[in-house]
């Protein structure tokens, strides 16, 4: 989604990036800080401070990946209270069907307990059973914005 290429080998390592997208006609800029699982229960809460939303990230091919996501919502509620924070759940590999170990299902249940939008898709684009994910990534994100742009349309109402 960012740079338009997979990589296909990855230093999981804390990142931030800067990307640029219009969204319904407006120019959007966003800071994406990619933790990339990580493990520090105090590095976890100060990034959570620090969004505006969150793009939850499993492995279709790795259950616990699944199972984390919910005790991460619950420490992102605690740490967010009481503001309810902009989420997209996002199922990754896609592509990898064959090693599938969470139903589509699965993840659509659990998007809908949390109330956000429930995306599937490949981060590796132009492999085979991967056709458009770029776009479903960038969908996600995108999806992502309205939400955080809503939220604040409504907090400025409130005031």
């Amino acid at each position: 989604f960012l740079f338009s290429y997979f990589l296909s080998f990855f230093l999981h390592t804390e990142s931030t990036y800067r990307h640029q997208a219009s969204i319904d006609d407006e120019m959007v800029s966003m800071e994406i800080l990619d933790t990339a699982g990580q493990e520090d229960l105090l590095q976890k809460e100060g990034h959570m401070r620090w969004g505006d939303g969150f793009v939850l990230v499993y492995d279709i091919t790795d259950r616990r990946s699944f199972e984390d996501v919910a005790p991460l919502r619950s420490l992102l509620e605690e740490v967010r209270k009481p503001r309810h924070v902009p989420l997209v759940l996002v199922g990754n590999k896609a592509d990898l069907e064959h090693a599938r170990q969470v139903a589509t299902e699965e993840g659509e249940r659990l998007a809908a307990d949390m109330a956000c939008a429930f995306y599937e898709c490949s981060a590796c684009a132009g492999t085979a059973g991967a056709a458009g994910s770029a776009g479903t990534v960038a969908e996600a994100f995108h999806e992502l914005c309205r939400e955080v742009r809503r939220r604040r349309a409504v907090q400025g109402k409130s005031r």
